[in-house]
C-alpha cells in the first residue's frame, strides 16, 4: 500500500526538506546550468509562493558545498567539484511595511549577522560600507570568492510602490545597500537576485549592468513552478492516492488539477506550469481548495483595477508587446505590468509574425478567487448572498432550468440596494460576468464574430448559450440582434446544443426585467414576472 509522502507547505529552506525526506521537485540540473553560465549576476522574477524562496536556499546549500544533499538529485551526476564559498544571504521578506528607520534597522541586523563571523571595521558605519567590507573580508579570511543571495529584493518597495513620498525615500536605501555589488566584482563568485517586480523598473540596480535577466528565458522557462512532466513523474504516486481518495480515476484527478491550478507560462514557447503551493496544498489536504489566492488579500489589486478603470472581463485577453512586462511599475499607465509580475495574468500565445503575447487569467483557482473579490464592488454587504446565489444558479444551470438560474438571479438582484452610476449596460454586463465566472464555467464576453460581437457566451458541459444583454429595452430586441447578426453561427462548430439567451435589465429597478430563451427545446418569454 502506497504511502502518503510529507509536502513541504511553506517549507523554503532545502536543508530542511532534504533532511525531513519531504517531497523534492527536482530543479537542480537549472541551478547548475545558471551557475556555470556565462553571466556571474543572475536575476529571476516569479509571482509569489512560486519557490523562488526555496530556489535561493538550494543555491545557498549548493555554494556551501553540501554534497550530501543532493544526493540522487540531477546535480550529483554534473558537478564533480563541490567548492565551499563563503555565503551571504540576504532576505528582505522581513523588510515589509516599514518606514525609513525600520527599513535600515532591518538591514544593520542582516549584516549584523555576518559581521559576527568576518568582523567589521571601525570606519564601516552605512549599509553599503559594511557590505563592501563583509565581502571583501569574506574572501580574504577565506581565499575564495563570495556568493551573495538576495531574496524578494523588492518586499520592502511594493507596499509603496504608487506612493511618491515613501517610494523614492524607502529607493535610495536599498539602492544604497546594493550599490557595493558592483564594485565588488573581483571578490565575487555569483550573484543572484529574485522578485516580483522587474530589477530595471524600480532603478536600483542602474549601476550594475552587467545583471542577466533570465525571467523570460526559454532554457529556465520551469525554474520555478511544476511542470506537467514533473507532476507525473515525481508525483505519480501521488497522484494515484489522491484519486483513491476522490474516487475518481487518475486521469480525472489530472484534469480536476489541471483546471485549477495549472496554466502558468513566463516565456514562449514553455511547458505548462503548475502553481506549487496550491498543487502541494491539494495533495496534502486531499481537496481541491482556493490556495494561492486564499494566501493573499488581492486589496491593492482591487484598487489598481478600479483606479484604471478596469473591468473584470478586461482583466484577461490582453494582447501586448515584451515591453509591457518591463514598464516602470511605479510610473505604470496601465495595469498590465501589475497583473502579469502578481500572477494575475499568464503568457498564453505569442504571435512571432507580430510579436505581440497573448496574457489571460491562468487557470480557475484565481478566475474565481478574482472574481469573489471583485463580486464585493457590485454587492457590498450582500456579498455573502450573492455566493449563496451563485451556488444555487449552479445547480439550475446544471440542471438546464435556465429560466428558473435566471429567475432566481432577478428576485436576488432585486434586493440589493441601489447604487449610483450603474445606469450603463457595461455595469450589468460586468456584474453577470463575475457572476457566472464564479459558476466556474467557460464565460466570455463581447465575444467576436463575422458579424459583430456576443455580449456572453456561457458553456456547459452540455450546451452553449449565446447571451445578449440591452438595458431599458426589451427581451425581443436583444434576441433580433442574436437573429440579425446570426451569432450561433460563430459556435457551429462547437459540438454542443446552441441556446440564445436575449436578457433586458430595468435600470429603475437595478435587476432583470425580461428574457427570453430559444434552442433545444426550451422556447420561452418571461415578462410577466412580479416581485
Amino acid at each position: 500500500m502506497m504511502q502518503r509522502r510529507l509536502y513541504p507547505i511553506g517549507i523554503q529552506t532545502f536543508s530542511k526538506i532534504r533532511e525531513g525526506n519531504y517531497l523534492y521537485i527536482d530543479k537542480t540540473e537549472y541551478v547548475y546550468r545558471m551557475t556555470h553560465s556565462a553571466s556571474s549576476y543572475v536575476f529571476l522574477s516569479r509571482p509569489r509562493r512560486f519557490g523562488k524562496s526555496l530556489l535561493t536556499s538550494t543555491l545557498h546549500s549548493y555554494f556551501e558545498g553540501r554534497k550530501e544533499l543532493f544526493e540522487g538529485l540531477a546535480i550529483e551526476g554534473l558537478e564533480t567539484e563541490w567548492t565551499r564559498y563563503p555565503v551571504l544571504h540576504f532576505d528582505m521578506s522581513t523588510a515589509k511595511h516599514v518606514n525609513r528607520e525600520q527599513l535600515e534597522q532591518e538591514l544593520n541586523l542582516k549584516l549584523l549577522k555576518y559581521e559576527k563571523i568576518y568582523g567589521r571595521e571601525e570606519g564601516e558605519i552605512n549599509a553599503n560600507q559594511r557590505l563592501q567590507g563583509l565581502i571583501g573580508r569574506a574572501y580574504a579570511q577565506t581565499g575564495r570568492q563570495v556568493v551573495v543571495l538576495i531574496d524578494e529584493y523588492d518586499a520592502p518597495l511594493l507596499d509603496v510602490m504608487h506612493e511618491e513620498k515613501n517610494l523614492p525615500t524607502l529607493r535610495n536605501v536599498m539602492r544604497n545597500f546594493y550599490s557595493p555589488l558592483k564594485a565588488c566584482d573581483p571578490y565575487l563568485r555569483f550573484v543572484f537576485l529574485t522578485g516580483i517586480t522587474k530589477f530595471s523598473q524600480l532603478s536600483i540596480f542602474s549601476e550594475l549592468n552587467n545583471i542577466k535577466n533570465i525571467s523570460m528565458d526559454e532554457p529556465y522557462a520551469a525554474i520555478c513552478g511544476i511542470s506537467e512532466e514533473e507532476m507525473l513523474t515525481q508525483m505519480s504516486d501521488d497522484l494515484n492516492l489522491l484519486a483513491d481518495k476522490l474516487k475518481v480515476t487518475r486521469d480525472e484527478i489530472i484534469g480536476q488539477l489541471k483546471g485549477n491550478y495549472d496554466g502558468y507560462h513566463f516565456t514562449w514557447p514553455s511547458p505548462d506550469l503548475y502553481n506549487p503551493f496550491s498543487l502541494l496544498n491539494a495533495f496534502a489536504d486531499g481537496k481541491m481548495n482556493s490556495y494561492w489566492f486564499g494566501s493573499g488579500t488581492p486589496t491593492y489589486l482591487i484598487e489598481m483595477l478600479n483606479k484604471y478603470g478596469v473591468a473584470p472581463q478586461q482583466i484577461g485577453g490582453r494582447k501586448v508587446f515584451a515591453t509591457a512586462f518591463d514598464a516602470p511599475t511605479e510610473r505604470m499607465t496601465d495595469i498590465t505590468p501589475l497583473l502579469y509580475q502578481s500572477g494575475y495574468v499568464t503568457i498564453k500565445d505569442y504571435s512571432s509574425l507580430t510579436m505581440l503575447y497573448t496574457l489571460d487569467i491562468p487557470n480557475k483557482e484565481v478566475r474565481i478567487g478574482l472574481m469573489q473579490s471583485l463580486l464585493a464592488n457590485y454587492l457590498h454587504r450582500y456579498t455573502n448572498d450573492g455566493l449563496t446565489t451563485v451556488a444555487l444558479l449552479y445547480e439550475a444551470i446544471v440542471e438546464e432550468r435556465l429560466d428558473d438560474a435566471l429567475r432566481l438571479l432577478q428576485t436576488f438582484l432585486s434586493t440589493v440596494p441601489k447604487c449610483d452610476n450603474t445606469d450603463y449596460e457595461g455595469h450589468y454586463q460586468s456584474l453577470l460576468y463575475v457572476i457566472f465566472s464564479l459558476l466556474g464555467m467557460y464565460v466570455d464576453v463581447e465575444v467576436r464574430t463575422p458579424r459583430g460581437r456576443v455580449d456572453m457566451v456561457m458553456r456547459t458541459h452540455a450546451i452553449l448559450y449565446v447571451v445578449e444583454l440591452k438595458l431599458n429595452k426589451s427581451a425581443d430586441d436583444a434576441m433580433q440582434q442574436i437573429d440579425l447578426k446570426n451569432y450561433p453561427e460563430r459556435f457551429a462548430l462547437c459540438g454542443l446544443p446552441i441556446v440564445k439567451v436575449g436578457i433586458n435589465f430595468d435600470s429603475e429597478r437595478k435587476t432583470l426585467g425580461e428574457w427570453k430563451i430559444e434552442g433545444k427545446g426550451e422556447n420561452m418569454d418571461r415578462n410577466d414576472i412580479n416581485y
